[in-house]
């Protein structure tokens, strides 16, 4: 059953890190089957703090998700998305389709 990684991102602390987090993160994702379904585009916050910015990447199975997300290339981009800004971080099971 699919997955989703959700990336909230509370606000940017240090320009320079998420900057290198911003280079860096997309050599993870080599060899993960995975889908970006929503990448920082214009949002709406509808309950709570305002969102700053966020992410939704679909993988096939919550596994491939958190293969993806512990995989030594993520993690190291990880270390710069942690000095660089505050998030919350989250996978989600997804349901299964009707009639599935």
């Amino acid at each position: 059953m699919s997955a989703y990684v959700v990336f909230v991102r509370d606000r940017i602390t240090n320009p320079e890190e998420f900057k290198t987090y911003g280079q860096m993160a997309p050599l993870a994702r080599e060899g993960h089957d995975m889908k970006a379904l929503a990448f920082y585009g214009p949002s709406r916050t509808l309950e709570g703090p305002t969102v700053d910015g966020s992410v939704i990447i679909e993988f096939p199975t919550m596994d491939a998700a958190q293969a993806w997300y512990d995989s030594p290339l993520y993690q190291d981009a990880r270390v710069h998305r942690l000095k660089g800004a505050e998030y919350r971080v989250f996978i989600v099971e997804g349901v299964p389709a009707p009639g599935a």
